[in-house]
């Protein structure tokens, strides 16, 4: 069975949006990989990411964290690991393969059911509706990706709402803004 674990780690690390990744994406045991965030929105966009992917089980503990933070993830301690470690063993029989486990319950779950109903709408994404969602998000406009696709701007309209990208955006919003207030709670 082939090791997915250090293209993963190249793909979790080497981007150059990953604001607010506090400590690097690092194998913590077998197949589990962990990071620290400081940033709720760019926290959401890896679990997105990694929920596109289908391959993963998404385990997010939310809570503090020992300072001063170590160099290594691998050595970090606090309610956010110990989250982090029931959550990922919880999203092995969760229905998205997501969790999420914090010290204030009632956000967690808040957090988990947004991301819940984003993972039903993008695994029944077509491959032409990630195409013009992926173009969305870099920012072209409609009649730009209806050129670089070769189709009408309405036909471009059509792909994303049947995608659901209003949804998805929508979704990453609210997930952020609840991992937020709980993450400062």
């Amino acid at each position: 069975m082939t090791d997915l674990v250090p293209e993963l780690l190249n793909t979790l690390n080497r981007r150059p949006r990953r604001t607010g990744l506090l400590r690097k994406f690092e194998r913590t045991a077998g197949d589990e990989v962990q990071g620290v965030f400081s940033e709720a929105r760019a926290t959401i966009d890896v679990i997105v990411e990694l929920v596109r992917a289908d391959t993963w089980y998404v385990g997010l503990g939310i809570g503090e964290v020992a300072q001063p933070l170590p160099r290594s993830t691998r050595a970090g301690t606090g309610e956010a690991f110990v989250n982090a470690r029931e959550a990922v063993n919880r999203a092995k029989s969760s229905p998205h393969h997501v969790n999420v486990v914090g010290t204030d319950t009632r956000v967690a779950e808040q957090v988990e059911t947004v991301l819940w109903l984003m993972a039903s709408v993008l695994r029944r994404r077509s491959e032409r509706g990630w195409a013009v969602a992926d173009l969305l998000a870099e920012g072209l406009t409609r009649r730009e990706i209806g050129v670089k696709l070769g189709i009408s701007q309405s036909a471009v309209t059509q792909r994303a709402q049947a995608a659901g990208f209003a949804e998805e955006q929508r979704g990453r919003v609210l997930a952020a803004e609840l991992l937020g207030a709980g993450a400062a709670a």
